[in-house]
């Protein structure tokens, strides 16, 4: 049995099933373009491994200004495994109620905004509660979700709701059930998951879109940009010039936090 071509071949059918998912993609670019071209932030918002998506969108290099990486180490600060900062701490505190009212009440949101939870069970309480903040907020909610996987899911919301509940958009990473996709021979469990490869490629698929349309709009993204690409003096003014565009995105953020709010 050769496990690394069986592992590309389901690798190759999640991928298409990004790609049929075009109009999905399209439809979350234009939101998300939408709320660039505002001068407001896009929230992208994961715990766990699902961090590594967010950061996907951004910063690193082929990314640019409009999203707001929210990360809580709390959460998602997996080195340690064992001992303080561990992972049992991370995946209990991932289903704490009100973690998610406290995180989003250090921004100042607006109907401008527009949000991305990921979620590969959708059903960890703080990623649904996120979503459900977002959306009384007014905002526009994309949840990146596993759906065979979150459909057999038991959720942890006291109500029994998922964050496809709080969605007004779905995509999904195609994974099966359970993450895993390699059976190995003589061994119960399977491994190798592949919710992580379907993320990443919806995640890219949507920046290529929402870079067009900006640039469509005549606003081009300053894109962090590789020196290989343009030179290493043009690519640190690129570097400078994003993570400025950034900080001034921030700080409207922050700008009237809790005005008309009680703590």
């Amino acid at each position: 049995m050769n496990l690394t071509q069986t592992y590309i071949e389901k690798s190759r059918a999640i991928l298409d099933g990004v790609l049929q998912q075009q109009h999905e993609i399209r439809m979350a670019a234009e939101w998300f373009a939408k709320t660039i071209l505002a001068g407001r932030m896009v929230h992208v918002f994961g715990s766990g491994h699902s961090r590594m998506m967010v950061e996907e969108m951004w910063p690193r290099y082929g990314s640019f200004p409009g999203f707001n990486p929210i990360v809580e180490l709390s959460l998602s600060f997996h080195n340690l495994v064992i001992g303080a900062n561990g992972q049992r701490q991370a995946m209990f505190i991932e289903n704490v109620p009100g973690l998610a009212a406290r995180i989003l009440r250090n921004f100042d949101l607006s109907t401008e905004d527009s949000a991305l939870i990921i979620s590969s069970s959708g059903s960890n309480v703080v990623p649904i509660e996120m979503a459900e903040g977002f959306q009384k907020a007014g905002i526009k909610v994309v949840a990146l979700v596993s759906k065979r996987h979150a459909d057999l899911s038991s959720s942890k919301h006291e109500k029994g709701l998922k964050l496809t509940d709080f969605a007004d958009l779905i995509l999904d990473t195609g994974a099966p059930a359970g993450d895993a996709m390699i059976q190995v021979p003589h061994l119960d469990e399977p491994v190798s998951p592949g919710s992580s490869l379907g993320g990443i490629a919806l995640i890219n698929c949507i920046k290529a879109e929402v870079a067009n349309m900006l640039t469509m709009a005549g606003q081009p993204p300053t894109v962090l940009t590789s020196g290989i690409h343009v030179g290493v003096e043009k690519a640190t003014s690129l570097f400078e010039k994003a993570y400025d565009e950034h900080a001034h995105r921030m700080a409207k953020l922050y700008a009237n936090v809790g005005q008309d709010k009680k703590i």
